[in-house]
């Protein structure tokens, strides 16, 4: 019996790849760690944890206490995050030159390692500091959505912008190295890079397909949209990133090189361009008939996507992510009605969430008045100035029977109003100023309100401010209810207001017309 014995061959390939593989991965964390020793990227890494832990440990008092998750996910793309981006476009940039200024470029001849993978194993030296940042994002937004007062949905897309942001900084700064191998070269082309953006936003008239050309695209609002009526490209807009970090990698790749390498980097540059085009032309599509319709719905018939709830002898009507906070504004209804006389005292309300949303984002947020009887609106921020804001839209409504009326009074039941708003506040002088335009407690001031702004003149507001420092809050309580119907006629005195409330009466008089 004979045996056949067969030679394998020594699976050299197999060896050398996975030695290239680790020691791509050993310059790779090398570099990395040269990174962090660099003085830009240390310090601005740094301020960007401590700078988002601060925020979270210590949180402002007001509508920081009730966040909107669709709107926290977007605050995440801004700020320090920018900063960490910035520096590591410098530093990468000359870390990737670092042969070059110290002229041992030729020594690179005699290494085993060929240099598109030097190349390589700087584009992952950022991937630490990529996965540091969406460390950062993923910790501040979970902190925000596990307040008691937080409301609404956030996007996994509208997240990546921050970690996807500072890989396109780094690898964009390995780019330019490869391209143009001087110092210099790095600052110059991104200034030139934001004059060239600044220009053709110009020059489209900040269209929508040239707005999202920009790695971050940051966009405030005076209010907060229901998430599903914001229409932001997030995920396109990720994906466009995604495309860019992966085509300015494979051009790293073949432009160190002399455009000599194989064919597979020419389809990955192939590749990673159209990923790119397809993030590119998906972002740039602009709203959806759907979504105008579904705002102007949300915008002129609210009530057709609200829950209503009813708490106490009102009825509260909210878009499906504010529901859980109808309990909180009916405390401050409650709060009004308890200092009210008359029927306003058990009149019940219907208190309506309004948005509008018409021009997304974009938009400044005005509410017109409702026309409603005993119809008062809400707004979808909470917390700081807007309780006391509300508070006298709740009053305003009581005395003169609706928002649109109250939003013209002029005489002393400005004051009847305003005692009823702030009187039973834990600070009531604090509310009265910051319910104020011009958060003083002197002099005329437009008093804000979720839709119409009431006026209020010198002499109303000394008498207001009298009130709430001088009298004791049961004496005015009882005061206003037994001169009810007296303190809330039309064209009442803000001197008779003021004798009835016990505080000197004004010089000046009313501002209303033909008085």
């Amino acid at each position: 019996m004979s045996a056949v014995m067969e030679a394998t061959a020594p699976p050299v390939a197999t060896d050398e790849k996975r030695r290239g593989r680790a020691a791509v991965l050993a310059l790779a964390r090398f570099e990395a760690r040269e990174l962090l020793l660099q003085i830009p990227v240390a310090l601005t890494l740094v301020f960007y944890v401590g700078y988002t832990l601060y925020g979270l440990l210590f949180p402002e008092d007001g509508m920081d206490a009730y966040p909107a998750l669709q709107d926290v996910d977007r605050a995440t793309q801004s700020g320090p995050s920018v900063l960490l981006g910035i520096a590591l476009l410098v530093c990468v940039n000359r870390a990737a030159l670092r042969s070059r200024r110290r002229g041992t470029d030729r020594h690179f001849d005699v290494l085993v390692m060929e240099p598109w993978r030097r190349t390589v194993a700087h584009a992952l030296s950022v991937v630490p500091y990529a996965v540091g940042t969406a460390l950062v994002v993923l910790g501040a937004f979970t902190w925000q959505a596990l307040r008691p007062g937080a409301v609404g949905h956030g996007s996994v897309a509208e997240l990546a912008v921050a970690p996807l942001f500072v890989l396109f900084c780094g690898v964009l700064g390995l780019l330019i190295a490869r391209l143009f191998p001087a110092v210099f070269a790095a600052p110059v082309l991104v200034i030139l890079l934001f004059a060239v953006s600044v220009f053709v936003s110009a020059s489209t008239g900040d269209a929508e397909w040239s707005r999202w050309l920009s790695p971050i695209v940051s966009e405030n609002s005076n209010e907060t949209l229901p998430s599903d009526l914001i229409g932001r490209p997030a995920a396109w807009h990720a994906l466009y990133l995604v495309g860019l970090v992966l085509l300015f990698v494979t051009g790293a790749v073949f432009a160190g090189h002399g455009g000599r390498r194989t064919w597979p980097v020419k389809a990955a540059l192939a590749g990673t361009l159209v990923l790119t085009l397809t993030g590119a032309v998906g972002q740039g599509q602009g709203v959806s008939p759907e979504l105008t319709a579904a705002r102007e719905k949300a915008s002129t018939h609210p009530e057709k996507d609200q829950t209503c709830v009813r708490h106490g002898r009102s009825e509260y009507c909210a878009f499906p992510e504010w529901t859980v906070r109808t309990g909180t504004w009916a405390g401050v209804v409650d709060r009004v009605q308890n200092l009210a006389g008359g029927s306003a005292a058990e009149q019940p309300l219907v208190v309506r969430q309004r948005v509008e949303a018409r021009y997304g984002l974009d938009g400044d947020g005005t509410i017109e008045s409702s026309t409603t009887p005993h119809q008062v609106t809400v707004g979808t921020r909470w917390g700081g100035n807007r309780i006391p804001e509300f508070a006298s839209a709740v009053a305003s409504a009581l005395v003169a029977g609706d928002e649109a009326k109250g939003g013209e009074l002029c005489d002393g039941r400005v004051v009847t109003v305003m005692w009823l708003a702030v009187g039973g506040a834990s600070d009531p002088l604090s509310d009265f100023r910051h319910v104020r335009l011009d958060d003083s407690t002197s002099g005329s001031a437009i008093v804000l309100s979720p839709t119409s702004p009431l006026s209020m003149s010198a002499g109303q507001t000394d008498v207001v401010r009298e009130v709430l420092s001088s009298r004791p809050r049961a004496e005015v309580t009882s005061a206003v209810k037994s001169h009810w119907d007296e303190l809330t006629a039309p064209g009442v005195k803000t001197a008779d207001v003021a004798r009835v409330l016990g505080v000197e009466a004004p010089k000046e008089a009313d501002d209303c017309v033909g008085e």
